[in-house]
């Protein structure tokens, strides 16, 4: 980390910092939140959704995760919010977690034996990634994950020509580049158990890319838990959210 300067009013038990820290070289910002005391505490890294504007990064996520004692950490990934490079959709900017990672395991406040991550949507390709490269992380959640980028070409033509333009192609002209993004080809390199939260009837990232991701880390003879919630799409009503949350903690708390 080079640089952090605090955001006032955010937490009444929390101090949150704008961070500025270098990822192959690039400037790269981020929200870190640590809560009041002295810790150690546990982490988590919150690897968001979407690419640039859509799916940024939710301050209201970042609150709820620090009211159970953990350190938050939110990368923007590159090219957001004033960071320099162009954010590429679980290519390069995947070393956005990893070089954070890397700082973040070194802070005096952060219990190294409690670092989990968080990856929605898309940033499942992020969370699932770090993971397979750092052996001390001890749990990953995959909550309306990414498993297979290829899939999600299928899945969504709306995002076709922004696929075909940060991928290269289409997953038939250049299925290496789809597959290199896709970490279900990856899961035998994984060391610490995964959660699968998805809705049933999510529209965004279909429930068969962790419907695929179970029978893989299944058939690698990882541990795993499903939580799915029946009739539910990408994003849930504010009560079941809750009780996804809750859950969602006390499975970390279990690991």
């Amino acid at each position: 980390m080079i640089d952090q300067v605090e955001i006032p009013e955010f937490h009444p038990y929390a101090e949150l910092f704008l961070v500025t820290y270098l990822s192959q070289g690039l400037r790269v910002k981020g929200y870190l939140a640590i809560p009041a005391g002295e810790g150690p505490f546990p982490l988590l890294v919150y690897c968001r959704g979407g690419i640039r504007n859509v799916g940024m990064t939710r301050l209201a996520w970042v609150s709820r995760f620090v009211s159970e004692g953990y350190i938050v950490f939110a990368p923007f990934y590159r090219g957001n919010r004033g960071g320099e490079g162009r954010e590429d959709f679980g290519g390069e900017d995947r070393h956005d977690v990893l070089d954070a990672l890397s700082w973040l395991s070194e802070l005096s406040q952060v219990n190294k034996s409690e670092i989990h991550l968080f990856g929605f949507s898309r940033g499942a390709i992020m969370a699932l990634f770090a993971a397979m490269e750092f052996p001390f992380v001890k749990s990953v959640i995959v909550w309306g994950g990414v498993s297979d980028l290829a899939l999600t070409y299928e899945e969504r033509i709306d995002l076709r020509r922004m696929l075909k333009r940060v991928v290269g192609d289409s997953p038939q002209k250049v299925p290496e580049a789809y597959a290199w993004r896709s970490p279900i080809y990856r899961v035998d390199e994984l060391s610490c158990p995964v959660l699968l939260v998805h809705g049933t009837k999510d529209e965004q990232v279909g429930i068969e890319h962790s419907l695929r991701l179970a029978a893989a880390l299944k058939d690698n003879g990882k541990t795993y838990t499903c939580l799915f919630y029946e009739g539910w799409g990408h994003f849930f009503s504010a009560a079941v959210w809750e009780e996804a949350f809750s859950r969602m903690f006390q499975w970390c708390r279990g690991q």
